[in-house]
């Protein structure tokens, strides 16, 4: 299984970057596993638009360059590992 080469910190519903709440996306060749540690997070893929809910039980997966936002619903604690290959969710 591949392992993260960087992390985000912990963030919860209050230090959520407001650059994570807008469109914004990985660089090429990087993929993200935005996981929920407590509470939930809607994940948003922009192009195809889709949504999902994000619990501690179901991560995000984001290929390389794909536009997403994220949107706290409630109290939450989240981070982000990042990956130069594809992870295993």
């Amino acid at each position: 299984m591949a392992e993260p080469y960087r992390s985000t910190p912990i963030f919860d519903e209050i230090t959520l970057p407001a650059a994570l709440r807008a469109n914004h996306q990985t660089k090429e060749g990087v993929w993200g596993i935005i996981r929920v540690l407590e509470g939930e997070l809607n994940l948003t893929y922009v192009e195809p638009h889709a949504e999902q809910v994000l619990t501690p039980g179901a991560p995000g997966l984001v290929a390389p360059e794909q536009v997403h936002y994220v949107t706290a619903l409630g109290p939450m604690r989240m981070q982000v590992d990042f990956y130069h290959e594809p992870p295993s969710l």
